[in-house]
């Protein structure tokens, strides 16, 4: 009797859900969300019709966002895939602040 009792037990436990924190995964999907926001901005900062405040303002958001996604890349220093997103979303900033650069001094 014991031992189906103890098989019963074994298959409850292994259907019963459990939590695992999957820190990696929900920073993936942090950095995919910032990621995308960044592709948002991107679109919206090559936009003719912004006028300089609404560039800058562009430019802002886009290196705040790029110093979220960075601050996420950096606690993965184990990762080498994370990196050179980190790095396209600094030079996306530098392009955003060259704009808005160019639209005050023009």
């Amino acid at each position: 009797m014991r031992v189906p009792c103890l098989a019963l037990l074994a298959l409850v436990l292994a259907g019963c859900p459990k939590n695992v924190d999957r820190v990696a995964g929900t920073d993936d999907s942090e950095i995919d969300a910032a990621a995308a926001r960044l592709e948002e901005l991107r679109l919206q900062e090559q936009s003719e019709e912004l006028n300089c405040p609404a560039r800058c303002e562009v430019a802002t958001q886009t290196c705040a966002v790029t110093e979220e996604l960075c601050a996420l890349v950096e606690a993965h220093p184990d990762r080498t895939d994370l990196p050179p997103r980190c790095v396209q979303a600094r030079e996306q900033c530098a392009q955003a602040n060259g704009g808005c650069e160019r639209c005050r001094n023009g």
